[in-house]
């Protein structure tokens, strides 16, 4: 755009002179020069207006993108801690996470008073013991504990903005410095993706800007190098 504004500016320079050497031979021409004269100025300045508001639209767009990236990524995280809560492990399936959030369940146990309990005489634990209070245990689906009626449980696996890219994620094990194996998953989408069809050069900008930060061109939860408690590099 820039370029376009200076070839603007070059051709109105040379009607400048072209003005000056036939005007004063043929003054008739004068008001066919001043017509040109503001086309190129309206031209000129619609380019100058558009060359500044480009990075503020790269933002709007590049924040939006990037937002609805990380609450999928935090929808992701949701999931995974939750299939570890009951298994003991991550996955590095979006197919073994997507039928863990349909199918799955969750066990709650859940107290019943059977008897009358004087609260003031027998304690929680000596009722249990007495009968007075009975364990129960209840299943609620794993879906309706995470997610809303509408969530579209299938999409949870797709980079948005990106007509089908997904997100790339894996689950492994690796050892702390005090010699604990702990279990860990990531799943990230590159900016390359994410941005796809934007302004490379400031796509390319921001990539620089982020890595200065995050060592990373992208967004990413969790880490297959390091236990970092499953945080994502946006919070840095």
């Amino acid at each position: 755009m820039f370029l376009h504004a200076v070839i603007i500016l070059a051709i109105a320079a040379l009607l400048s002179i072209i003005t000056v050497l036939l005007v004063n031979k043929n003054p008739q021409l004068k008001l066919l020069f001043q017509i040109i004269y503001a086309v190129l100025i309206i031209i000129l300045g619609y380019l100058l207006v558009d060359n500044i508001m480009d990075p503020i639209r790269f933002k709007k767009e590049r924040k939006h993108r990037e937002n609805a990236a990380i609450e999928r990524l935090k929808d992701i995280r949701k999931a995974q801690e939750s299939f570890k809560d009951k298994y003991g492990k991550y996955t590095g399936s979006f197919d073994t996470l997507i039928t863990f959030i349909k199918t799955d369940s969750f066990e709650l146990e859940k107290i019943v008073q059977v008897q009358p309990w004087n609260q003031d005489e027998i304690s929680r634990s000596d009722a249990l013991k007495k009968g007075i209070l009975r364990r129960s245990v209840i299943k609620k689906s794993v879906r309706d504990s995470l997610f809303t009626p509408e969530y579209n449980v299938d999409e949870i696996r797709y980079i948005p903005f990106t007509q089908g890219k997904q997100f790339v994620m894996g689950a492994g094990e690796v050892e702390t410095g005090s010699q604990v194996k702990v279990k860990v998953f990531e799943a990230y989408a590159l900016y390359d993706d994410l941005f796809n069809g934007m302004d490379r050069q400031e796509v390319i900008n921001y990539k620089d800007e982020r890595y200065k930060i995050t060592e990373f061109e992208g967004v990413k939860v969790g880490s297959l190098e390091e236990a970092n408690n499953n945080a994502g590099n946006w919070e840095k």
